[in-house]
């Protein structure tokens, strides 16, 4: 009886996150360069507005946008993209993506290794494949995702948290290594201050110190970029 109240609780729930999800609108262009941050609810809540806040403050001219969508695993993240062509649409420099907490879900979002690694990989392939105007290429910055906390409940259980650490962020690094790509490790920074994880979601510090964490592997690819230098 509890199994089946549980699995009625967590139908609703996921009927209730579809009911309020919202996928990203691509604002007015300012024809500075891009950055995309690209994820799901960690991404869409806060930090690219506080990177951007960062960033203007050390004087680049830059443009964040905000393509985060809540509740997105790795298969619907690549469904927004193709179904919204925000990458082609919004040209970027700088591609920064986390995914991979929906995809450890014990509902419908669950997704098997293999498919998780699928799904990642046509995800780089879709941005990969992107050719901006001026010929450059999006260069994308790879995520590992943060631990799931132990006194989180629904969504995830104790299998979700052991998956994070023996399989999604193994899988995130071993796609980084081969592919050559950047890697932020915010399972690092999440697993050394926990105070700044109590629940899914970083806390408002938590926040501050992921949007710092991308800062410090941006600022010297910004240095490097002409065009988005400081302001004279």
């Amino acid at each position: 009886m509890k199994s089946l109240v549980r699995t009625f609780v967590l139908l609703v729930l996921h009927l209730l996150s579809l009911a309020c999800r919202r996928e990203p609108a691509l604002p007015a262009l300012t024809g500075r360069p891009v950055i995309l941050c690209a994820g799901d609810s960690i991404t869409a809540d806060v930090y690219p507005l506080l990177l951007k806040e960062m960033l203007e403050r050390d004087g680049l001219r830059v443009q964040v946008i905000n393509a985060g969508v809540k509740g997105d695993s790795t298969a619907e993240y690549l469904g927004f993209l193709e179904r919204s062509r925000i990458v082609e649409r919004s040209e970027p420099k700088w591609v920064l993506l986390q995914l991979g907490t929906n995809d450890v879900r014990i509902d419908s979002h669950d997704t098997p290794l293999p498919r998780f690694r699928r799904n990642l990989e046509a995800i780089l392939d879709r941005i990969g494949r992107q050719r901006n105007r001026d010929g450059s290429v999006p260069r994308v910055l790879l995520a590992t995702i943060p631990p799931i906390p132990s006194d989180v409940r629904w969504h995830f259980n104790a299998a979700s948290r052991a998956r994070v650490e023996a399989e999604i962020n193994p899988a995130i690094r071993a796609i980084a290594r081969e592919r050559g790509l950047i890697l932020a490790d915010h399972h690092a920074l999440f697993a050394a201050r926990p105070e700044l994880l109590p629940d899914v979601h970083p806390s408002p510090e938590g926040y501050r110190e992921l949007a710092a964490a991308w800062r410090r592997i941006l600022l010297p690819l910004l240095a490097a970029a002409p065009a988005s230098g400081a302001r004279p």
